[in-house]
């Protein structure tokens, strides 16, 4: 088999050569093989098999306009897509033997994420950090299951937001139990580092409570110091005059068991979501080989026997 390192492509025949050839994995075996363009009718009937489309056509036909329109009204991205939505939510359901179709909610789609607390842990501790450049994994556009790392600066710039979508069904079993979402600036001024908190403090059981258990909170620090649900009072305006460093992201439940789940999360600044998984389809997720550099989601802190975390599908 010929091998090469380097193909100059002619001009013109760029668009002819990408519609007989695709790029693999790039970067520990880097090659080209063909792309398959042409199947027979026995394997189209073995994908149409394999594929959970068809069915989920079936039902979005049965739909009525007002339940379409829930479903686009529950999409979590920028872009409004009710098909997009149900597919996604549906597809789990069928892989997973769940019957029937979910109710649609703004608060949840499809994969959530899931901190559990059990005996004889009554602690759990993450953390999601932010430092000025870091790599993430993309999905290369136009090219199906291709991934490439892209190194992210974030530049800082006030305000800053922090946001989440929960539903908690945990118990006290100790003094001053809490359960908080929160994040740390880190920050330096005249040689001196700083932290400055921007926290929601998260109700223990939302039970009847929002949409069938499910609440919105958020916090958020300006120039002038932190604005949220209470009165902090703390942050003020001469600390931010100075070099910013990076911000580091916690879910911290103490004392307490059972289960919080979350979704649709948001670090805002710059007009910019910088939270990586924001939909929680994978928040246990590491990286490895080509894309080691790329940290983890969310890292165990305080971690014991009986605490876990990961994603999730809920009824």
């Amino acid at each position: 088999m010929a091998r090469v390192t380097y193909v100059e492509i002619p001009a013109g025949l760029e668009e002819n050569f990408w519609k007989a050839l695709t790029a693999q994995d790039r970067f520990t075996f880097p090659r080209i093989t063909k792309k398959v363009t042409f199947f027979s009718l026995q394997k189209i009937a073995g994908l149409t098999k394999r594929s959970y489309l068809p069915a989920c056509s079936q039902l979005w036909q049965e739909f009525s306009e007002e339940q379409k329109q829930a479903w686009k009204e529950a999409s979590p991205k920028p872009i409004k897509h009710g098909w997009r939505t149900f597919v996604t939510d549906q597809c789990i359901r069928i892989k997973y033997g769940i019957p029937g179709t979910a109710t649609p909610s703004k608060f949840h789609n499809a994969w959530i994420g899931n901190l559990k607390i059990s005996e004889p842990a009554s602690e759990i501790k993450i953390a999601q950090y932010h430092p000025r450049a870091y790599w993430i994994q993309k999905a290369v556009t136009g090219k199906k299951g291709m991934y490439e790392p892209v190194l992210i600066t974030e530049d800082f710039g006030f305000p800053f937001r922090i946001e989440l979508n929960y539903k908690a069904n945990l118990t006290s079993v100790g003094e001053g139990a809490f359960a908080k979402f929160y994040a740390e600036i880190w920050h330096s001024y005249q040689g001196v580092d700083y932290l400055t908190p921007c926290e929601v403090l998260l109700d223990l059981d939302t039970t009847g409570q929002g949409d069938n258990g499910w609440k919105n909170a958020f916090a958020s620090v300006s120039l002038f110091g932190v604005s949220t649900f209470g009165d902090f009072g703390f942050g003020s305006e001469s600390e931010f005059l100075l070099y910013y460093i990076g911000y580091v992201l916690y879910f911290h439940l103490y004392n307490v068991r059972g289960d919080l789940y979350i979704d649709n999360l948001k670090a805002e600044h710059s007009e910019q979501n910088w939270l990586r998984d924001l939909y929680c389809k994978k928040i246990n997720q590491s990286f490895t080989r080509a894309f080691f550099q790329v940290p983890k989601h969310w890292v165990g802190i305080t971690l014991p026997e009986g605490a876990e975390f990961g994603s999730t599908y809920l009824e």
